[in-house]
């Protein structure tokens, strides 16, 4: 069961990773960005995180300020436009994601805290 769910919060996760993506790069590009390419930075975004989070996510900010900027070089690398459209294109996508969260929360289907977005 236990295996059944981590796969079930896998999937659900990056789903939701590649929707907020998917959407931050049509609104912030304004161009057809494709689903498989916002599920690969997705994929790639996450590993980015975990394993920058598993060596220096415990140093107080600056950590979390490292996992961040790591995270957008991501999407920076994945898609064109520098930068500064790369940071848009996460806070959409974080927004996207808090919302589909919080709308799966409502209906009971998950809880927001188990798939890692804070303050919801």
């Amino acid at each position: 069961m236990a295996a059944a769910d981590s796969i079930l919060i896998f999937v659900l996760s990056l789903l939701v990773g590649t929707i907020g993506i998917l959407a931050g790069a049509r609104l912030v590009l304004d161009r057809d960005a494709g689903f498989v390419n916002a599920a690969v930075t997705a994929l790639i975004g996450a590993a980015a995180w975990g394993i920058t989070s598993f060596f220096v996510g415990w140093v107080p900010i600056l950590g979390v300020l490292l996992m961040l900027v790591i995270w957008v070089g991501v999407i920076n690398w994945r898609y064109p436009g520098g930068w500064g459209s790369a940071a848009a294109i996460g806070f959409v996508a974080w927004i996207v994601a808090v919302g589909i969260l919080y709308a799966l929360a409502v209906v009971g289907f998950v809880t927001a805290d188990a798939l890692g977005i804070p303050g919801v």
